[in-house]
């Protein structure tokens, strides 16, 4: 009877536990259930939000084709841009983000910033002119087709035809496409890709101008090509470390062709891109762990300056600097003639821990550094003060020249002011008609300076 007894609740505890475990199971489904719909929905609003943005796009666009008076034009512009970035942010809300609707997510920043370029130049009555008009004709007609694409598609999605795939399954994809060198196919949304129509080709003074893709950098204009040995010997002298622990890793391609070496160097990796033409370095990075701090942010910034003097960078300036894990990061520009050149940025990272030199970035000189002819400005500097704000307190001033985002550049006068309530605006006016050229606002702390 006992044993029995045993028996009987042995199996109602097994019983129970079963209904235990099934009840979690079923509890699971539905939670992962609900799961599903919630991210389902999150991605059906936001391919709603997509096609809404480019049907959007489509309107400004055909709507600036027609305007006569630099104003409308410029306003007209401005409205195509910030559709397209209401587009573009739609967009990186989806599983899919811009590798595999590369030409779509292409597409929406190129019209964005060319539209955004216009609309600063249409007051200059430069921009509203029969060679931009036949531009955003072409762009209004690819922003026609790109939007009657996502309507189509969010009909059905809409009716349930299809639906937004799982994460898991579109990351598998993408993993897939990377590995393959090739696009993944059987998405309903590469429909949109497949059927892109031509964009035309957009010549302006922006950073997707067609005409800059074969921009020769200036500081490399004559120099010969250097072997994967020579690039290595480069790299090695650069960082005063022994040639042969450099192995080959990468070949850069693009505007700045690059041999990229790795070395194991204190604890962490070390990788050093050198171009292929004149054999300069283009980046350094150090992952190697940064321990604590004994150099102050003063000794870092002493630490960058003699760095890049060393290594033959001669009037370098630095201007605005950040600390993070550790590293600081200055910012430093060439000055000639007394005139500070932003466009010849370099960038150089000291670990406070040693001060050693752990990341280094010349793009931007190797690109743009030269000697310039540059005017005399036209303007004052009592004149261009004149056009800073009332409400702001001019600190300090000094001649600048600044990018445009494409290929030219500016000669301004730069303020450095100070708001109502401390914080630091910095304001530049066109050295050549008085008029203000840009605006920057400076966020401080304790760890540096961000610009934005």
């Amino acid at each position: 009877m006992e044993k029995r007894r045993k028996q009987v609740l042995a199996a109602s505890f097994l019983a129970g536990a079963f209904a235990v475990t099934a009840g979690f199971a079923v509890q699971g489904h539905a939670r992962a259930a609900q799961y599903r719909r919630m991210l389902d929905n999150t991605y059906q609003h936001a391919f709603t939000e997509l096609a809404t943005a480019a049907g959007e796009l489509d309107v400004a666009l055909r709507k600036v084709t027609y305007a006569t008076s630099p104003e409308l034009f410029s306003a007209l512009c401005a409205q195509a841009y910030s559709k397209a970035l209401a587009a573009q942010s739609a967009l990186g809300e989806l599983p899919y983000g811009n590798v595999e609707l590369e030409q779509t997510a292409a597409f929406l920043a190129k019209t964005g910033d060319y539209a955004m370029a216009l609309a600063r130049d249409a007051y200059g009555e430069t921009a509203c002119t029969e060679a931009h008009r036949e531009t955003l004709r072409g762009l209004a007609g690819a922003a026609s087709t790109l939007s009657g694409a996502l309507q189509s598609l969010l009909a059905e999605l809409d009716a349930g035809t299809i639906r937004p795939e799982d994460v898991e399954t579109v990351q598998a994809r993408l993993s897939n496409a990377t590995e393959s060198g090739e696009l993944p196919a059987g998405s309903a949304f590469q429909t949109v890709e497949a059927d892109f129509p031509e964009v035309p080709a957009l010549i302006y003074d922006g950073p997707f101008s067609d005409h800059l893709s074969g921009r020769t950098p200036k500081m490399l204009e004559g120099l010969p090509q250097v072997s994967e040995a020579e690039a290595r010997r480069a790299a090695a002298a650069f960082l005063g470390l022994r040639e042969d622990i450099f192995t080959l890793s990468a070949q850069g391609e693009g505007q700045l062709p690059t041999w990229g070496f790795s070395a194991l160097v204190n604890g962490g990796e070390l990788y050093v891109e050198v171009t292929r033409q004149g054999g300069q370095v283009l980046q350094v990075l150090s992952s190697r762990p940064v321990g604590e701090a004994s150099l102050s942010a003063q000794e870092g910034r002493q630490r960058a300056a003699e760095f890049l003097s060393e290594r033959g960078y001669q009037d370098m300036d630095p201007s605005y600097s950040i600390r993070q894990d550790g590293i600081l990061t200055v910012h430093f520009a060439s000055r000639q003639d007394g005139v500070y050149c932003y466009p010849d940025l370099v960038k150089v990272g000291v670990a406070l821990d040693t001060g050693d030199v752990v990341s280094f970035e010349s793009e931007g000189y190797l690109m743009n550094h030269g000697d310039r002819t540059l005017p005399a400005p036209a303007v004052s500097e009592a004149e261009a003060a004149a056009q800073v704000d009332g409400s702001l307190t001019v600190l300090a001033h000094q001649l600048a020249l600044i990018p445009t985002g494409g290929e030219y550049e500016v000669l301004c006068h730069e303020f450095k002011c100070q708001n109502a309530s401390g914080g630091h605006v910095l304001v530049y006016v066109d050295a050549a008609d008085g008029r203000q050229e840009r605006i920057l606002l400076l966020q401080e702390d304790e760890n540096g300076t961000l610009v934005i």
